[in-house]
């Protein structure tokens, strides 16, 4: 053992000797090892909502700050405060809260001022069995916050070594639960640094993939299925419309749940190596034909699932209660998680709770005398999706009660791990917060998973993001950056390397959010980067004009390098059935075409092993789960960055220009590969790669 490694392990061990022990804190979520996302701070004050943070708190009764001048906005307890920055405020502080339920901790962070010179931290090994952690910090000096879970650790478990290096001694009541997590944040001058999530098994850092299980959200890898268009499993259940009046590639495929058991049955998730499986809507949609296309004159089906009916009941061209049962016991049985796609926002005209309740509805006129249909930002909580398809006035209390019990229905009667939540933004926050606090009460032993879907800026997608609201949402800025980036002959990586740090800023650099390959909204990338769809068409009308393939081959290449970015940054990569080989395809509803499951040429084949490569080894990659990420370097043709977890790492790297690139990098923190600090990468051209630590 090195000289420097004994002299860390005699610091550590004396740490674990000397500390003085507190009592275990009083903390609002140790029993699902959940803690509270971070409060983004941009301006002068900041409106916080105590139960958007610590849902079950109760009354609250006090909100205090080192950093901020306090204003109780609430009338009967401190639930709503407006936060006022004084000259003194830091990059990061904290608000200390007690309530009925006990004491918490919410970050106050300041994600304006980041820039040059901010700090950058990442753990690099750990000690003494699993207690002790060292982490090195980047752009020092810098200033250091260590929570576990919503409490701050007693500061004298930290111990600064100098030379941007400290050691953060693991509490020792962090034993009493099975899962926690350490939580670390740094500041300077500048701004904030990367936060750090360890995760513990009964107090000791974890170290191997393999003891994580499916409640870490952090693991999962999620497969998007069209129901109707996946896999037809029980031809007894199939119907169509049959009409002239709508077009084949709009009426119902044969897909069902039984065909969704099947290929899991038959091992197609497992060969792909995703763990997480999301189903389209399930609840009874109409038999008759709805909305208008006029150029191919046509009407729809309702295969999509997204015109529901009936709240509660499962639409029996996709399945039988018996069926979904099955299928959700063999996703389970398979060690597997299963999330359901809910529509909250609208009902269609057939529905009983739109024919007994016509005024739970927004108005189909605006204010001022428009058709209130597709505002979607201009009157985003009314504006309707389409004629048939009226939106309930969610902020009412008469109509939110009943239809949060609706929702309640598919995770109490049935053992989903989470909802996919549909058009959130255009859902009022009252909502969401009634939504999850059912879920708390009423399933107090059963953690749930919310993913929202929302179109808009950062600040919007987060807002949503909050410990009493929804988990986390896809980011669909980080997706189209990625394709205007490299399907412009303009495009640099310099701007997708900003989108990136963007994101993380926002969301944390150990977010949930959903990075996506496509979906049942979007033309296939493939296609788009073929140059089977041109750039501004309408990616509709092409679909159903022109057959959509894919004509310049390197468009797999450019697949790779997406599958590639999403696989190795934080987040839950996302696939969209049919990316997994470069289905081809213009908008909704050519991207909507039957499921493949074979590859039908070699540049498909590569996609899919591809694929699962990358999925296989972010399973046991403890950097990809739990790694903090540096970025390495970026230009307007390449992006390099690692994550990097207790000493391992992965460095990733991405070449979208057509020659070959041989790049010098230098490793931070004192990293080392095959014993030198610098290490050179060689891309081909168009290429990507991922360079694993431990294969070296």
């Amino acid at each position: 053992m090195k000289r420097i490694e004994l002299f860390l392990v005699a610091v550590a061990l004396w740490i674990v000797a000397s500390c003085s022990v507190t009592d275990r804190p009083d903390n609002f979520f140790d029993v699902r090892s959940d803690v509270a996302i971070p409060c983004n701070v941009t301006g002068d004050s900041t409106l916080v909502i105590i139960r958007d943070y610590f849902p079950m708190i109760g009354n609250v009764e006090s909100v205090k700050s080192e950093d901020f001048k306090i204003v109780n906005l609430s009338k009967c307890d401190m639930d709503t405060i407006l936060a006022i920055s004084t000259p003194s405020t830091r990059k990061i502080s904290l608000l200390e809260v007690s309530g009925e339920s006990g004491k918490g901790t919410i970050v106050m962070k300041n994600i304006v001022s980041k820039g040059k010179g901010a700090p950058a931290l990442a753990t690099v090994k750990s000690l003494n069995n699993g207690k002790v952690v060292l982490v090195k910090a980047e752009n020092i000096p810098a200033n250091y916050v260590v929570l576990w879970q919503n409490s701050p650790v007693d500061p004298s478990s930290i111990v600064r070594k100098g030379d941007g290096e400290f050691l953060v001694k693991i509490p020792s009541y962090a034993k009493e639960m099975e899962k926690s997590y350490i939580r670390i944040y740094s500041y300077n001058n500048v701004g904030c640094s990367n936060d750090i999530l360890i995760p513990l098994l009964k107090g000791r850092v974890i170290n191997d993939a393999s003891l994580l299980g499916r409640d870490d959200y952090h693991t999962w890898m999620m497969y998007q299925i069209m129901i109707d268009r996946f896999w037809n499993g029980n031809p007894t259940n199939d119907w169509k419309i049959a009409s002239k009046d709508v077009l084949p590639k709009v009426d119902y495929f044969g897909g069902d749940i039984a065909g969704i058991d099947q290929k899991l049955l038959d091992g197609y998730f497992d060969r792909l190596g995703m763990n997480t499986i999301w189903i389209s809507p399930i609840s009874c949609n109409p038999y008759t034909a709805w909305g208008l296309n006029k150029d191919p004159y046509t009407k729809f089906s309702g295969y999509h699932g997204y015109w529901p009916v009936t709240q509660t009941t499962i639409d029996p061209r996709f399945a039988t209660e018996e069926e979904l049962h099955k299928l959700i016991t063999d996703v389970h049985n398979a060690d597997k998680s299963i999330i359901l796609d809910y529509v909250a926002n609208h009902v269609h005209l057939e529905s009983a709770v739109y024919r007994e309740h016509p005024d739970w509805v927004t108005p189909a006129v605006t204010p001022d005398g428009r058709p209130n249909f597709e505002l979607w930002d201009e009157f985003r909580l009314t504006t309707w999706f389409d004629k048939h398809i009226p939106t309930l006035d969610l902020e009412r209390e008469e109509v939110n009660e009943p239809m949060t019990d609706s929702a309640m229905v598919w995770v109490e009667k049935f053992d989903f791990d989470g909802i996919r939540h549909d058009a959130t933004k255009h859902i009022p926050e009252v909502f969401w917060r009634k939504l999850t606090g059912k879920m708390l009460s009423r399933l107090p032993e059963k953690r749930l998973f919310q993913i929202g879907e929302t179109y808009g800026s950062p600040e919007l997608i987060s807002s949503y993001v909050k410990s009493g609201m929804l988990s986390c949402q896809f980011d669909f800025n980080l997706y189209d950056s990625f394709v205007g980036e490299v399907t412009s002959p303009k495009g640099s990586f310099v701007n997708l390397s900003n989108t990136i740090s963007s994101s993380l800023n926002t969301y944390g650099y150990h977010n949930l959010m959903g990075i996506i390959s496509g979906n049942h909204d979007r033309p296939r990338f493939v296609s788009l980067a073929g140059g089977d769809l041109i750039p501004g068409e309408d990616t509709k009308l092409a679909g159903w004009k022109r057959k959509i393939g894919v004509t310049d081959s390197t468009a797999f290449d450019k697949l790779i390098m997406l599958h590639t970015m999403n696989f190795t940054l934080p987040g839950i990569p996302c696939i969209y059935m049919g990316d997994e080989y470069g289905q081809p395809g213009g908008n909704d509803p050519d991207n909507r075409r039957q499921a493949q499951f074979e590859p039908r040429c070699a540049a498909e084949k590569r996609v899919v092993e591809s694929v699962s490569f990358l999925a296989h080894r972010r399973a046991a990659s403890m950097p990809l789960i739990y790694g903090d990420l540096y970025e390495l370097y970026s230009d307007a043709d390449l992006l390099i960055y690692m994550r990097i977890y207790m000493g391992e790492y992965v460095i990733t790297a991405l070449n979208k220009s057509e020659r070959q690139v041989d790049k010098l990098i230098e490793l931070p923190f004192g990293l080392e590969y095959q014993g030198n600090s610098k290490m050179v990468l060689q891309l081909d051209p168009l290429g990507s790669i991922t360079i694993f630590s431990e294969d070296k």
